[in-house]
């Protein structure tokens, strides 16, 4: 028998079912979730409005007195400062927060562009060569708007830095060359180059993507002085002993498709040979978002755990 609109007639068993359902399910208490913040920084530095997102945990307007720990996420290659947002990986952060295998810290993604987070080589003399201040901002605008604006703990040991592929050159770039400013650092997949200068000039006159990309940020043919000022494995050499401290982690595919975990592998060995503690693997795996995504939870409860030891 049916009902006069065409569904099968219900049980006074199953409405008494349904009813259980619910009760079972209005009484599992609801996680109390993040927000997040967009807007743009107005840079006088690099003359355009940068824009950034800010990923809040739970609780943080709640709790006006508290302040935390921050981390600065550097996105990759083609991404931008919703990369967190759009690729789901703010929902697994989420996620995490809530399995509490991480504890409360603030997200800073800023945009990029294909800047590698560093000054570029160019001096405007050349048409298309104008200098791309892109570090000085970083350091001079965003970091000190960042922590005025948002409750920021003070001290080196609440500020880390990580990122994906440039990204990942980035943050290691970065804490190596200015490790009184951060406290602990990860990437993954950070696009890591062994080649010299030389041979990266040999391939962009072979007409290699690779080197052409390089030689836009690096100069071109490129500049090597300027290379190796922003060369992580020279930084790391040239700051050995305030990198002796610094919680390090880093990882890549070993099937990356731009070849980065050759740099990987290197400055594995090289941090060694130094007695720089590090964490290091290489996984099985490609230069994709499935990759990163996959180690994501690593690499956040990799930095939970260094705030919650500087704390």
């Amino acid at each position: 028998m049916s009902s006069p609109i065409g569904c099968p007639t219900l049980s006074p068993a199953f409405w008494r079912r349904v009813g259980i359902f619910l009760v079972l399910i209005l009484s599992v208490p609801l996680h109390a979730q993040g927000r997040i913040d967009c807007d743009a920084v107005n840079s006088r530095i690099l003359h355009q409005s940068v824009p950034y997102c800010v990923l809040l945990p739970a609780g943080y307007d709640a709790a006006p007195a508290k302040k935390y720990p921050v981390l600065y996420f550097l996105h990759g290659l083609g991404d931008n400062q919703q990369t967190l947002i759009n690729t789901g990986a703010w929902d697994l952060i989420e996620n995490l927060r809530q399995q509490r295998k991480i504890g409360d810290f603030l997200i800073v993604t800023p945009q990029g562009r294909n800047s590698f987070y560093i000054n570029s080589a160019g001096d405007g003399s050349l048409g298309d060569e104008k200098k791309v201040r892109y570090s000085d901002f970083f350091l001079k605008e965003l970091m000190p708007l960042i922590e005025r604006k948002y409750r920021i703990r003070a001290g080196r040991a609440s500020r880390g830095i990580t990122g994906m592929s440039m990204g990942g050159y980035g943050a290691l770039r970065f804490a190596f060359a200015y490790p009184t400013l951060f406290g602990s650092v990860s990437a993954q997949s950070p696009a890591l180059v062994t080649d010299s200068p030389r041979q990266i000039n040999a391939a962009l006159r072979s007409g290699s993507p690779l080197a052409e990309m390089l030689s836009s940020i690096f100069g071109s043919p490129i500049n090597a002085a300027h290379w190796n000022a922003n060369n992580p494995f020279v930084l790391a050499r040239r700051n050995r002993a305030a990198l002796l401290s610094m919680p390090i982690y880093f990882n890549c595919g070993e099937r990356d498709n731009y070849g980065f975990e050759k740099g990987a592998v290197a400055l594995d060995q090289q941090l060694r040979q130094e007695g720089i503690r590090h964490e290091f693997h290489l996984y099985p795996g490609d230069h994709s978002l499935p990759y990163f995504l996959s180690h994501l939870a690593e690499t956040m409860e990799f930095h939970s755990r260094a705030f919650a030891s500087a704390k």
